[in-house]
């Protein structure tokens, strides 16, 4: 029965003296490293964790989530990732669907009276809390038959967000399968600038599989990253479009800080084209838009560097294949993809991967093409989109060309019910620095004729402050 972190002991093994994590001014080795899981892994044992316990984790990132995570994995207890920051009511939601049998959280991140402290016997340095729950449900049987490792909520844009159960078996595959594209090694001095509770799977069990050195740049923003930059010479960064369109746009971040860097993979959320043009013009190489999907894995990096490939997430990786299913004349349609590394399961409701499958193949949800060349493009989800007189309008296409528009931040597009039109696309918009003086709608409408078809062109705009999103920073749809 495999383990993911006897597969990072072993290939690690030759790389003790390298650092594993740098958290601001501390660095810690592998060997302390796994110095550490070995010390939380007992403490694990003593309070009762066993193999197979679902065991929920609430702590901001840093050496002491990685060492805990890896601990428990090391058990054989599954990991239940809460985002920190969550609302005690959502945190509450989650335990009692995913029937948690302990949580873990870091001091002010949650309350119980009958939590007890955990960190010291264990040598951690965040004030930790454990609390025990009572199981109401039982689980499947077929839950304890897949090796199970961790339980993950989708992002929840659809307020529809399931356990995605993944095992040991699947995680090794997923993490091999994505290193044909990311190419990491133990020379790597990785930016880390995303939650690890969203995006610890694939990346954060790679690098430590690979022995490189991951920085750890996401607290206090932009201020972490620079100082990471400045510190460090990093050959890798892993961020969202959030921090490359604060890197280009800030002056703190000049040309010289990225000199080293070979790869820098843009991920999360789509990255738009303004960013992708901005970045390059300042920084001299194109950003990697990467695929992920939790059921999935990274399927897609499109490192090709080609600026006429903007917009793309590349071809896929191998050990993957993808089809575009009832595709319409311009070879627009769903996407499946078949591949190494799939989930095991959805946990809520029970659903095994074989009752979800279509002849192997995963329907991811979103609608894309491919090129002559093999390059997938997206252009957003088959729920989203919006039938304008039985024409269709893909909302991500429409905020595309909005967000290019020199005076909106951030746009978000939808449907509105019409008699006679069926819907009618609409779109709510977030202005830079909020200045509504100088902001004509007209011009915006005027803007959009001239980039995208007149059907698509939203008919109705109302300027907002913010738009809602989910703790992962997606659009709330």
């Amino acid at each position: 029965m495999n383990n993911i972190v006897e597969i990072i002991l072993r290939e690690s093994g030759n790389h003790l003296n390298n650092t594993a994590v740098i958290d601001g001014k501390g660095r810690v080795t592998y060997r302390q490293l796994f110095a550490a899981v070995d010390r939380v892994s007992l403490g694990l044992a003593k309070i009762g964790v066993k193999k197979y316990q679902r065991l929920a984790l609430l702590c901001e990132d840093s050496v002491d989530y990685i060492a805990l995570s890896l601990a428990a994995l090391k058990c054989y207890a599954v990991i239940v990732p809460v985002p920190f920051g969550s609302a005690k009511e959502e945190v509450d939601d989650l335990l009692k669907r995913i029937n948690v049998s302990m949580l873990i959280f870091e001091k002010d991140s949650y309350y119980k009276n009958n939590a007890r402290p955990f960190s010291k016997s264990c040598g951690l340095k965040k004030e930790l809390f454990i609390v025990q729950i009572s199981l109401k449900n039982k689980s499947s049987a077929d839950f304890y038959k897949i090796n199970p490792a961790f339980i993950r909520f989708t992002s929840g844009t659809t307020g529809e967000s399931k356990g995605v159960v993944l095992s040991h078996e699947s995680i090794i595959e997923r993490t091999t399968a994505a290193d044909i594209g990311l190419k990491i090694n133990d020379r790597d001095q990785i930016i880390w600038a995303l939650a690890m509770s969203f995006h610890f799977v694939v990346t954060i069990l790679l690098f430590l599989r690979r022995g490189a050195t991951i920085i750890l740049s996401n607290r206090k923003f932009p201020e972490s990253l620079l100082g990471s930059l400045k510190e460090n010479k990093a050959t890798f960064i892993y961020a969202s479009p959030i921090h490359y369109n604060m890197m280009s746009n800030l002056g703190m971040f000049t040309k010289g800080l990225l000199s080293n860097v070979r790869m820098a993979v843009s991920t999360a959320v789509k990255l738009p084209k303004d960013i992708a043009d901005k970045f390059c013009q300042k920084f001299g190489f194109e950003l990697s838009e990467a695929y992920g999907i939790i059921e999935v894995g990274l399927p897609f990096i499109n490192s090709s560097q080609d600026k006429s490939k903007r917009g793309s997430v590349g071809k896929i990786l191998p050990g993957y294949k993808v089809k575009i299913v009832e595709s319409n004349s311009e070879g627009l349609g769903k996407i499946y993809i078949k591949g190494r590394g799939f989930f095991d399961a959805y946990f809520t409701p029970w659903k095994r991967r074989e009752d979800v499958l279509t002849d192997g193949y995963f329907y991811t949800g979103d609608l894309g093409r491919l090129d002559q060349e093999g390059f997938l493009f997206i252009v957003g989800r088959d729920k989203f989109v919006i039938n304008f007189c039985g024409m269709k309008v893909f909302p991500l296409e429409v905020e595309d060309v909005l967000n290019q528009y020199p005076k909106v931040r951030e746009s978000f597009v939808y449907s509105l019910p019409h008699a006679q039109f069926g819907q009618l696309p609409a779109a709510k918009i977030v202005l830079r620095n909020n200045k509504k003086n100088d902001f004509e709608i007209e011009d915006l409408r005027k803007f959009c004729y001239k980039h995208i078809a007149a059907y698509k062109v939203p008919k109705d705009f109302l300027v907002v402050a913010k738009l809602p999103k989910t703790i992962s920073g997606k659009l709330k749809r």
